[in-house]
């Protein structure tokens, strides 16, 4: 006999995180009680309350110096002003699932929509959400929203938006959903079903339909707990709920081969622990005595059903099938289709005779003693619940982006198909996504759907983590005068912001060139890889001011190192003066053609014989270092080539 415990039993994210905070203000305050009981589950309350944590039903119980813990479910903002106006401490342990509904039905009523709530009416997350709006409408069944067209207050017109509790069952808001769908003009649907809450509903779908009992964990108060009870009856004609390990009844596993284990999210792990144990001891009893009576005679004879999940030995691989031994008397076989999702692969690729496989039951033929197996399916919901497991501890998994549609991209991972919203692409907006076609992609799950086969996926999610690493080691690292090695962002008016490996810093426009420009689009454009060092930085205001003109290409320092007194250049004349001309000798190093150095003979004005642009060749006379002046002279040249006519 087998026992099969759910995965996503026991406390969901919002839950643990509530279940923390009381334990560390119980550690960390003096007065401390909860707003209602902090989850639906007395044997976690009595641990609080050992540990000192009360619990108060309204705000007025509470006195000035408390501290008052919010639970998961949420209150209303009127709660909130009443336990500010007690003077208390507030310790929000609201789930953030919870949090994100309040805000959708706040901001609904402020566009003027009117909020529909699904869920019980009664329940403490639903009157919490309700009173984040002056007035809305809560059903808790299909029938109830349909037949408010009937009412004198309807109006197919009316603007509304429509949330739902997050433990309600998908069931239940996908036939509220296509009601509204037809009853109203102008609507607005949020699916706020935890998606903790959808899995742990599907997983409890899914274990019940493969087992002959099914044990639901938990508080008979807990909503979300009695939901589960409820999915697990729908696939199985035995189910108990039972509290804790002491309601388990003996008799309820009398002939019980494989049971389930799932419990709510108020269920404490030890409960489920407990349960688990004690489960092991009833059945392990009840299966010695079967083994006595039946002397051993169904152990000899194993059957199969379909649906099930069994292992088997390759004996042979045909020219359309393989051949599996299930130690039974029916031949197994997989036809080559149910083989593997991808239709390049050879059976012989992947399976060799003698390897032990599992596989999934598609068909049972006990005339012909045949069974048809599927290598494909089970790998599939492996797969799924692969997928699950990413998106809950949000892992990194790789992905080859196949597609791109209107809404975004299309990836594959393991047969699955991923789809990840533009805005999830990492692709600025408006910019060609296609180019990510092809390429294996890093990506984390973000979404799972099993029912509707849905997967959502981020590259965004992957990168924006890799960038916020980035960061934290750039301003733990960074100082002044450090290089980096960055690429041009953008260009502004004032200067150029340069990404230097997840932070963006500033070169100022006058610190891109010692010439003198009136845009960095002079010297650098977006896209371009430079090299820049740290002026300054401000850790709190997170800003950095680059540097990237450098000594090395200071003009002057340049000419210093190639140029002497003496030497015959090619110059530009670049501007003209009554007292001569300056002729640039490099870019940024201009030196004086005084007039007198102009020609060989008495002139009225450099125009006499320059032009600006005109290229001269002229000789360096002086250099005055220290005001970086220059002398140059083409009267020294035309003497020294009348001298030499002379002597020739």
């Amino acid at each position: 006999m087998s026992i099969h415990v759910a995965k996503s039993a026991g406390f969901c994210f919002g839950v643990n995180r509530a279940v923390e905070l009381v334990e560390q203000a119980a550690r960390e305050k003096g007065r401390v009680c909860t707003l209602g009981p902090i989850i639906h589950n007395r044997h976690a309350v009595s641990h609080f309350q050992q540990m000192g944590v009360s619990v108060i039903e309204s705000p007025q119980e509470a006195q000035p110096g408390d501290t008052v813990i919010i639970r998961s479910h949420g209150v209303s903002r009127q709660v909130y002003r009443l336990l500010e106006e007690q003077g208390v401490e507030i310790v929000d342990a609201t789930c953030p699932f919870v949090k994100r509904i309040h805000e959708i039905v706040s901001r609904a009523e402020e566009e003027g929509r009117l909020p529909i709530i699904i869920g019980t009416p009664t329940h403490p997350e639903v009157e919490g959400i309700a009173g984040w709006c002056t007035s809305c409408r809560i059903f808790d069944t299909p029938e109830k929203l349909e037949k408010w067209a009937q009412e004198p207050d309807f109006s197919p017109d009316l603007p509304v938006c429509m949330v739902c509790q997050t433990t309600s069952t998908e069931n239940l808001w996908k036939k509220c959903g296509e009601i509204a769908k037809k009853l109203f003009t102008n609507l607005k649907i949020f699916d706020t079903i935890c998606k903790a809450t959808e899995f742990r509903q599907s997983e409890a779908a899914k274990l019940s339909s493969i087992c002959q009992a099914m044990v639901v964990v938990g508080d008979t108060h807990s909503s979300n707990t009695g939901r589960l009870a409820m999915i697990c009856r729908e696939h199985c004609s035995r189910v108990t709920l039972v509290d804790n390990a002491a309601e388990l009844v003996p008799e309820f596993f009398c002939g019980v081969a494989d049971v389930g284990i799932t419990a709510g999210a108020s269920t404490p792990a030890w409960i489920i622990k407990e349960v688990n144990k004690t489960m092991s001891e009833i059945m392990n009893a009840e299966a010695v005595q079967e083994e006595n009576f039946e002397e051993l005679l169904e152990q000899s004879i194993k059957t199969l059903n379909t649906g099930d999940k069994v292992t088997g030995i390759v004996t042979g691989i045909g020219a359309t099938e393989v051949q599996i031994d299930l130690g039974t008397k029916h031949a197994g076989y997989i036809p080559y289709d149910e083989v593997s999702a991808d239709p390049a692969v050879k059976p012989e690729d992947i399976l060799h005779v003698g390897d032990e496989i599992e596989v999934f039951v598609v068909r049972v033929n006990d005339q012909e003693g045949t069974c048809q197996l599927s290598k494909k399916k089970l790998d599939g919901m492996k797969v799924w619940d692969e997928m699950a497991t990413y998106c809950e501890e949000k892992t990194v998994i790789e992905g080859t982006i196949t597609e791109e549609n209107k809404g975004g991209l299309v990836a594959n991972h393991k047969g699955v198909r991923v789809f990840i919203p533009a805005s999830q692409s990492g692709v600025a907006k408006g910019g060609d996504m296609s180019a990510l076609v092809g390429q294996t992609v890093q990506m984390k799950i973000t979404e799972v759907n099993r029912a509707r086969r849905r997967v959502i996926g981020s590259i965004r999610a992957v990168t924006a983590e890799a960038r916020k690493a980035a960061q934290e080691k750039i301003w733990s690292e960074i100082e002044e005068g450090k290089q980096y090695h960055g690429v041009v962002k953008s260009l502004t008016s004032y200067g150029a912001f340069v990404d230097i490996g997840g932070v963006d810093g500033m070169v100022h426009v006058s610190e891109l060139s010692w010439n003198r420009i009136k845009n960095p689009a002079e010297v650098v454009k977006v896209g371009d890889e430079i090299d820049v060092y740290v002026i300054s930085f401000d850790t709190a205001k997170h800003k950095i001011s680059l540097g990237y003109k450098t000594a090395e290409m200071n003009p002057w320092n340049q000419f210093m190192n190639n140029y002497k007194v003496g030497d015959v250049v090619t110059a530009k004349v670049v501007k003209l003066m009554t007292f001569g001309a300056f002729a640039e000798i490099i870019p940024g190093v201009d030196g004086l053609i005084h007039i007198s150095q102009i020609a060989d003979r008495r002139i009225g004005k450099p125009e006499d014989v320059l032009s600006v642009g005109q290229e001269v060749q002229v000789k360096i006379t002086d250099v005055d270092a220290e005001n970086k002046r220059i002398s140059l002279s083409i009267r020294a040249l035309l003497e020294g080539n009348n001298e030499a006519s002379e002597e020739a």
